[in-house]
């Protein structure tokens, strides 16, 4: 899951991205409102926790414009105002939930969870052949096993999971995971694929992932599994 955090206060702002990275979220981070609509707009995220107050637009501002957008992102907004209009004013232009400063860490990633889930419908976990993922504990799984999947790989895996037997381009892998803003290359993702195909060996996956050349991948049952 890919985050936009706009947040004009860099150091938090910095926290907040290891904060998500650390609990397997991919995180851009922007610190004005005009950055921020720009990267709402190019899409491709799947949530976005956005300060009220930033310099250049503030953060009611840029939700209600991507809302008459017709874009219906989940949307976590942040706010040192306590004053109750305040609250109200960015339910009404659109947010799907508010917290304010200072707040716990722990409190942020629940509301997050929670909004995301109820934008779409959420399976804990994702299951193809023998093999389970749980996305609470980042845990991939058989009836051999268990192995503790990394940031980028839980990731990776999450996208096979969710989206059985459809090609992902090696460049949509990078733009969810990696982001527009990355350094690395785009062999990083054939990296990543190794890893896991080395993870669902061990487990004794029933499933694999499969290379379509010039195309992409696609999370596939076995040939040689038994009927």
């Amino acid at each position: 899951m890919r985050i936009l955090l706009a947040e004009d206060e860099k150091a938090l702002a910095r926290a907040l991205v290891k904060i998500f990275e650390k609990n397997n979220y991919s995180a851009d981070a922007v610190h004005n409102g005009t950055d921020a609509l720009a990267y709402l707009e190019a899409g491709n995220y799947d949530a976005a926790v956005l300060d009220i107050m930033m310099p250049g637009m503030d953060g009611i501002t840029v939700l209600k414009k991507i809302r008459a957008q017709g874009n219906m992102i989940p949307v976590l907004l942040l706010t040192a105002k306590s004053e109750t209009a305040d609250k109200i004013l960015g339910l009404d232009s659109g947010a799907n939930d508010y917290i304010t400063k200072p707040f716990d860490s722990r409190e942020l990633l629940a509301r997050i969870r929670a909004i995301t889930r109820s934008h779409s419908s959420y399976d804990s976990t994702l299951t193809m052949g023998n093999i389970t993922l749980d996305r609470a504990s980042f845990e991939l799984s058989s009836p051999n096993g268990t192995i503790k999947l990394a940031n980028k790989e839980y990731q990776m895996m999450e996208m096979f999971l969710a989206n059985p037997h459809h090609l992902i381009s090696a460049e949509k892998f990078m733009e969810k995971i990696w982001g527009f803003d990355t350094e690395a290359e785009i062999n990083v993702v054939w990296i990543y694929i190794s890893y896991l195909r080395k993870k669902l060996t061990s487990l004794g996956a029933d499933i694999q992932i499969k290379t379509s050349r010039n195309a992409g991948y696609s999370l596939e049952e076995s040939n040689d599994k038994k009927a």
